[in-house]
């Protein structure tokens, strides 16, 4: 090849990679699939409040809608880190479950509620590295292993609990409930939880070394490994968290429901994986976010309480949460060949 062409062919190498790395931030806006799910939150927001101004568009029932995301957007925290690593977690919902049953069954005996909650943040701990030692250490399968826990902490639930709900907390219910269950400034403190840990991991993410190995592995796992980048290590650190944001959760919701079932949690993995999804993360890998998490999280419970407000039925829910987890599987991978 001929030196000019040569060079010419190089010019225009260096510049189609300079020209993708140099994206305007507009471009990375409108590049981004949680900017266009926070876009149809708003209007969907819009159109209900002002089909139904008295229902829907009610400081009540925006209470209502943000406390019952934040559970989810709490547990899609820690799901997104496992899926960036390219992994899932299918036990989330059991383990919101084990935790919720932990905290009452120590409560009903009299201690005080910190080591109930210490007791409840042990049982999550122990969930996340049971899956993290097995699918980190042994090289089995995250769907087969969160699958397995799935089923084994349901079971350990319904055995710690005697298969009854536990309600009577203790001498220290009081306290339980009124810090894990109450509000301030008219937003459920479950809400505020939520916004914390979703500004921290997302500066986790963004600015800490942990962050980017979480992409480097979930981007090129050998190559990450070559690199000198712990991949079992991070790994394990991410099934570890996602656990410990369900029993974060569970804490939450259980000092709102007031009463502590071996049910609590079913169904929720799906509505958890959905929230990453929709919000941007890939189940391949290598892509997700905080912010991503939080918007998946609200339009889902919008679009539940837009149904019921609507006389939708409850059944039809998860057409929609089905069909919006599919839409936006597909977009990732328009968005992914438009890339190429």
């Amino acid at each position: 090849m001929p030196p000019d062409t040569a060079t010419a062919a190089a010019g225009v190498a260096i510049s189609d990679v300079v020209g993708i790395k140099e994206r305007t931030p507009l471009q990375k806006l409108l590049g981004s699939q949680s900017f266009w799910v926070m876009i149809a939150l708003a209007a969907i927001v819009a159109l209900m409040s002002g089909t139904y101004p008295k229902a829907f568009g009610t400081v009540e029932n925006f209470y209502n809608i943000t406390r019952n995301f934040s559970f989810i957007g709490i547990m899609a925290l820690g799901m997104t880190a496992v899926i960036i690593t390219g992994g899932i977690d299918l036990s989330v919902g059991s383990v919101m479950g084990v935790v919720g049953i932990a905290v009452g069954v120590i409560m009903h005996a009299g201690y005080h509620w910190i080591v109930a909650v210490a007791g409840g943040l042990g049982a999550g701990l122990v969930c996340g590295l049971f899956n993290g030692v097995l699918i980190t250490y042994l090289n089995l399968s995250p769907f087969v292993v969160t699958l397995g826990t799935l089923s084994i902490a349901r079971s350990v639930a319904v055995v710690l609990s005697q298969n009854k709900m536990i309600y009577q907390f203790g001498p220290y219910a009081d306290d339980f409930f009124r810090i894990f269950g109450g509000a301030v400034a008219g937003i459920a403190n479950s809400v505020w939880v939520l916004v914390i840990m979703a500004v921290g991991f997302a500066g986790v993410l963004h600015f800490t070394v942990w962050g980017r190995h979480l992409f480097a592995v979930g981007g090129n796992e050998h190559a990450a490994q070559l690199t000198g980048v712990p991949v079992r290590r991070v790994k394990l650190q991410a099934y570890v968290f996602c656990s410990l944001c369900a029993a974060v959760a569970s804490i939450l919701i259980l000092g709102w429901q007031g009463s502590a079932i071996n049910a609590l949690g079913i169904g929720y993995e799906l509505r958890v994986i959905a929230s990453t999804v929709i919000g941007g993360a890939n189940l391949i890998g290598g892509e997700g976010g905080a912010f991503g998490a939080f918007v998946g999280a609200a339009l889902i419970e919008v679009i539940r309480n837009s149904l019921l407000m609507a006389g939708v039925d409850s059944n039809y829910q998860g057409i929609f949460v089905g069909g919006f987890i599919i839409l936006a599987v597909l977009l990732e991978r328009i968005r992914g060949r438009r890339r190429e």
